[in-house]
């Protein structure tokens, strides 16, 4: 019986050989460029989704390099308008100060300018009636006077007097 399982053991060894070798024959001439494809296919299937993540990893960094670039010249034009704000309140500011000056300086000059001619207006009138009452004094010395001839007679004698003198 051993010479049996010796020889059953050969021939079992010789067919799954042959076996085997045919298998990998049929593999090789038919399975073996299909498979060899969606192994090609599948790496470079894989290929292409590492490149893809490269370029979306260098794409996200270009988004966020743009975002930044985007969010410091928004900040720049930020300080920029507010710089242009304060500097045009300043200037409003200052304009309204120097308005309220000229406008102060207006004022003061028609209320001098009304003063002094009220004050002209006053004098005027008080030596209007200075004049009125020197007059109406004069008038009634004159009268007095004229009213007494001795007094006249006088009075006329002074004058040449003073006139020979002169």
């Amino acid at each position: 019986m051993e010479k049996l399982i010796e020889e059953f053991s050969f021939g079992l060894f010789f067919w799954q050989t042959l076996l085997f070798g045919l298998l990998l024959f049929l593999l090789w001439k038919f399975a073996w460029k299909p498979i060899l494809g969606a192994v090609n296919e599948r790496e470079d299937g894989i290929k292409d989704a590492l490149a893809a993540a490269e370029e979306a990893k260098k794409e996200m960094q270009n988004v966020t390099a743009d975002s930044e670039k985007l969010l410091k010249e928004a900040r720049a034009e930020r300080e920029a308008m507010m710089k242009d704000a304060r500097d045009m309140k300043n200037k409003i500011v200052e304009d309204a100060k120097e308005a309220a000056n000229v406008e102060a300086d207006k004022m003061i000059k028609q209320a001098q300018a009304t003063i002094e001619s009220e004050k002209k207006a006053a004098v005027a009138d008080i030596k209007s009636q200075v004049a009125n009452l020197s007059v109406e004094i004069a008038e009634k010395v004159i009268k007095e006077q004229l009213s007494n001839k001795d007094k006249q007679l006088k009075l006329v004698d002074e004058m040449l007097g003073d006139i020979k003198l002169n």
